[in-house]
């Protein structure tokens, strides 16, 4: 789950931890009712453990003293900079002055279960990437925010949240210019050779270089279905929906402030503020005066959206503006994304009401990594989106074509354009990590770039050390068709 986007990596002194007032959720739906069977909840409470400092984070080498000239009443020798940081707690988090806990817990069978450390120790979120001499060894101390939790009837399950570089890659600034790409054969449309290279970026992508705040849980399958077993991928007891909420108290108090506290008091039930599923359905699909109903309403509800979800004007527009092909309303080749059908879901599965869910089909085994396909599953990837979403799946391509171009109607529309649309970023500018939480950690406050490796319009980052970009970071320019200075 990521909330926050666009987070400018140098934007100090306090950066963008998680809100304290907001309640976020991620949503399990294992029978089919587009109703939560399973809920995982997120509770953050921020702690300013030095609040005579003007920063967040501070800290350098092994701390630094007062010289031998300090003015009174500051002696000589008398700690002013505190250590690097290098741990999320103890002697090495001196500087960690702005820190975060939070708390798991699980809401099934109508209780609610407290998931805590297995330690026994609080659950501290990864803050932002400060830079290399606050934080020298960013990758270990990020680590050290992957926890494994215990609960009742619970077990095998981590956790991970704070600051990550964001995994998301698009063409933002062409998408929002009525679908200006700068790609391809002039139909908004990639060329053959530019769509077979999962790797090629030959537009700018937006979100390079910015951070993020992401939860990752990692449950056992078992704790997903219905009947808490694992099932083949031909069994319709195997196949779940998964959304994600922010929610806030109704009820907000806020007291006049002291010098040492700001006070503010909650109560009152939940409103959900924000919602999603699939990607990109609130951005390009729902008309802008239903957006903000769409994002306070429930899946189960999501009927009263048909005519978005079954007649996108978005491929009306590509219609209008470039004259191929589309399919008739209703657009019953979407209700995969909207319902449990193929080729997700298995046969017999009930569909449910139209929802939009995350759909995953448990009992598909991932693909490695030498064998995954961008398009995930209309590449014949059977693990990739819209059969849950990876990381790495090109969701903005997946979609312009499904949901465009139309390609799963039937092969009169899996045909060139409807099948090479896309916005020329094949792949983010740094690549996951392969084990949890995979996501690829924090972009450094001090040394991070805005333009992404394979950008045509400039270099891409040059990473010096695993204290600014992961060790696993790609080499400058990857795939990109201009060179870079080493």
């Amino acid at each position: 789950m990521n909330v926050d986007p666009f987070l400018q990596p140098s934007n100090g002194p306090n950066y963008f931890p998680f809100d304290p007032s907001i309640v976020y959720q991620i949503l399990i739906d294992n029978n089919q009712t587009a109703l939560p069977a399973v809920v995982f909840r997120f509770q953050f409470q921020t702690n300013i453990l030095s609040p005579g400092l003007p920063v967040g984070f501070a800290g350098a080498g092994n701390g630094v003293n007062a010289p031998a000239n300090s003015p009174s009443p500051v002696s000589p020798g008398t700690p002013i900079v505190p250590p690097a940081i290098t741990s999320l707690s103890g002697e090495g988090a001196a500087g960690l002055s702005l820190q975060q806990t939070f708390t798991v817990s699980m809401i099934k069978d109508g209780r609610t279960i407290d998931l805590t450390n297995t330690t026994g120790n609080p659950l501290i979120a990864v803050p932002s990437n400060v830079g290399p001499r606050t934080m020298p060894d960013y990758n270990s101390l990020a680590a050290q925010g992957i926890y494994s939790l215990q609960g009742r009837d619970a077990s095998d399950i981590r956790v991970f949240a704070g600051t990550v570089a964001d995994p998301f890659f698009i063409d933002l600034g062409a998408t929002f210019d009525s679908l200006n790409y700068r790609a391809g054969t002039g139909v908004e449309a990639l060329t053959a050779a530019q769509d077979a290279n999962d790797q090629l970026n030959t537009a700018p992508d937006s979100v390079a270089g910015f951070n993020v705040n992401t939860i990752a849980i990692e449950v056992p399958i078992s704790l997903l279905t219905s009947d808490g077993s694992i099932h083949a991928a031909t069994d319709p007891k195997g196949t779940i929906g998964a959304w994600a909420t922010t929610s806030r108290a109704r009820v907000s108090i806020r007291q006049t402030p002291r010098f040492d506290q700001h006070l503010v008091q909650q109560g009152g039930d939940l409103a959900q503020v924000q919602r999603l599923g699939n990607p990109l359905i609130n951005e390009l699909v729902i008309g802008t005066g239903s957006k903000d109903y769409w994002s306070m309403s429930f899946p189960v509800n999501d009927s009263q959206f048909a005519a978005f979800d079954l007649d996108p004007l978005i491929a009306r527009v590509f219609n209008a503006v470039y004259g191929f092909k589309i399919p008739d309303p209703p657009r019953t080749d979407l209700l995969p994304l909207v319902t449990y059908a193929a080729p997700i879901a298995p046969s017999g599965t009930p569909a449910g009401p139209i929802a939009d869910m995350l759909r995953l089909n448990t009992g598909v085994a991932p693909t490695s990594a030498a064998k995954r396909k961008r398009l995930g599953l209309i590449a014949g990837d059977a693990a990739g989106f819209p059969n849950g979403r990876r990381l790495t799946d090109d969701v903005v391509d997946i979609v312009e074509r499904v949901g465009i171009g139309g390609i799963l109607s039937g092969p009169s529309f899996n045909v060139a354009p409807n099948n090479l649309l896309g916005d020329g970023v094949n792949a983010p500018d740094v690549p996951p990590q392969e084990t949890f939480p995979y996501v690829h950690y924090a972009y450094s406050g001090r040394d991070s770039r805005h333009i992404s490796p394979g950008d045509p319009t400039g270099c891409g980052d040059q990473p010096t050390s695993t204290s600014s970009q992961n060790s696993d970071a790609p080499p400058a320019n990857q795939g990109g068709p201009t060179a870079c200075p080493q």
